[in-house]
């Protein structure tokens, strides 16, 4: 430090006093600092550096293109091309172009070869990495199929400009990732299909791949050794032992598959199908399989049924002296008797195949019902327009009336107009049923009056009654009436103590 000593006026003021020869000393100083700095700028040569497609401007000192690649740290390996030479000097707007060699793994044989080559083919790179590729090895660039043919990728240079001031250059880390080329060999391979050989080169590394791409067909039961996993040798023999194609019918299903069993009942007995008791299996258990060979199973079941039949009762009627005419009454109360048969069954797939009989009895015997009607016949009065009457029956009969011109006679027959009694037809006569009403008997019909049972006809059945009238005295009848058979009756033997149930009495007036 300065011993000077500062007048005090000046140390209150801060200004402190400098003399001129200390400033233009230091103003030299500058002046040649600035010149130096000048002469080092203006002596910089221009340079330009292309790498692998990326191109910098730079600036330079260096005498030789070897020294100005040291100063840009970029080191030169194997196969790499440059221009110009390592000792070109260096001058002022040179162009320095570098490609640097691809590095590419060649995997082949158990081995792996890193190669650096400018060539263009995936042929171009096996005589770098010393290796003889077959015509049927297949080549893969990285894991995709190509052939010697196949260009390798041209490498992308990205787009862009970096910035001017950087510490690195635009080819740092922009070398191409190295490709992997891989070679598998083709090996022979040895088929033994059924004891048939056949060989054939494969690239495939799988026996399954290999059997796939050379087209062997198989099916399920087909026996492949090795497996179908196991990997392909070279010289390897592959043994395929196939199953025999079957047609299975059974429970109301088919099933079509394959077997390597020998007979059917070693097939049946793969498939877990059971044959039991009375089944049946066509063709029998013993029989070779042949191929496309149908076995059917026919499920056999015997079983005991019952059946039984209703055994209707019959029905009698007896007279009833006490019971009074055309009253009836149950004296016996039917019952159906029951007929039982017991049958052997023989099903074949749920179907009948045989019945037979083998029992037959009466589980229980019908009841006959018996009906009593009455026979007691009592003198009976009513009251008439015409005076009271005896009556020893009533019936409801459906009515209808004719006269000899509608009896269905021609006027030219000589039994126009003649009953069948040989009365002539008038009023007061009457058709009748002669099994319900006997002839010659009298009748009362309530707005008639009384009428001869005197005449039949074809339609006139059961209690049916068609009443006569004489011509010019017509009258239309058509409903059903009551009818009174007047005192005395007949003999019994004449009497239909039952009458018949025809026509059908409706229960209504018409």
């Amino acid at each position: 430090m300065s011993d000077r000593v500062f007048p005090a006026h000046a140390l209150e003021t801060g200004a402190v006093a400098v003399r001129p020869q200390t400033v233009l000393a230091r103003l030299a100083v500058v002046l040649l600092m600035a010149g130096l700095v000048w002469r080092f700028v203006a002596t910089l040569a221009p340079v330009t550096v292309q790498v692998d497609g990326y191109a910098d401007r730079v600036f330079t000192h260096q005498r030789t293109v070897r020294e100005l690649l040291a100063e840009l740290n970029l080191a030169l390996a194997p196969g790499d091309h440059m221009t110009p030479a390592l000792e070109q000097a260096i001058a002022p707007g040179l162009h320095v172009q570098v490609t640097r060699a691809r590095p590419l793994l060649v995997v082949a044989d158990g081995r792996e070869i890193l190669v650096r080559t400018h060539s263009q083919r995936v042929g171009d790179i096996w005589p770098a990495a010393g290796i003889t590729p077959a015509g049927m090895d297949e080549r893969f660039l990285d894991g995709v199929p190509v052939t010697d043919q196949t260009a390798l990728p041209v490498p992308v240079i990205e787009p862009g400009v970096a910035p001017r001031y950087r510490a690195g250059r635009p080819w740092v880390g922009k070398q191409p990732a190295p490709l992997t080329l891989t070679l598998r060999r083709a090996v022979p391979l040895t088929v033994l299909d059924e004891g048939l050989p056949l060989t054939f080169m494969t690239t495939a590394p799988t026996v399954g791949e290999a059997l796939r791409r050379e087209q062997f067909v198989l099916y399920l039961g087909d026996v492949v050794q090795p497996s179908l996993g196991s990997p392909v040798r070279a010289g390897g023999r592959v043994f395929i032992q196939r199953s025999t194609p079957v047609v299975f019918f059974a429970d109301g299903e088919t099933l079509k598959t394959r077997t390597r069993q020998y007979t059917v009942g070693d097939a049946l007995a793969e498939q877990g199908i059971v044959v039991v008791g009375l089944d049946q299996v066509e063709p029998a258990l013993t029989t070779p399989l042949v191929p496309n060979l149908a076995i059917r199973v026919i499920r056999v079941r015997e079983v005991l049924e019952i059946e039984q039949q209703v055994v209707p009762f019959i029905s009698i009627w007896v007279g009833d002296d006490k019971l009074e005419i055309d009253r009836s009454r149950v004296s016996v109360a039917g019952q159906d008797g029951i007929q039982r048969q017991r049958y052997r069954m023989r099903y074949e797939d749920n179907q009948v195949v045989a019945r037979t009989l083998q029992e037959s009895w009466v589980a229980q015997e019908p009841i006959t019902r018996v009906l009593a009607y009455g026979r007691q016949i009592t003198q009976k009065t009513l009251d008439t327009p015409e005076g009271p009457i005896i009556y020893w029956r009533k019936l409801r009969a459906y009515t209808t009336s004719y006269t000899a011109s509608s009896a269905g006679v021609p006027r030219s027959s000589p039994s126009y107009g003649r009953t069948r009694i040989g009365l002539p037809l008038s009023t007061g006569i009457v058709a009748v049923d002669p099994t319900v009403i006997p002839l010659r008997s009298w009748v009362y019909v309530p707005d008639y009056g009384k009428g001869l049972a005197g005449d039949t006809g074809g339609g006139v059945k059961g209690k049916f009654v068609d009443l006569g009238f004489s011509e010019g005295e017509y009258q239309s009848w058509h409903w059903w009436s009551d009818v009174y058979l007047l005192w005395p009756p007949p003999p019994t033997y004449q009497i239909r103590w039952v009458l018949p149930d025809w026509p059908k009495y409706p229960d209504r007036r018409r």
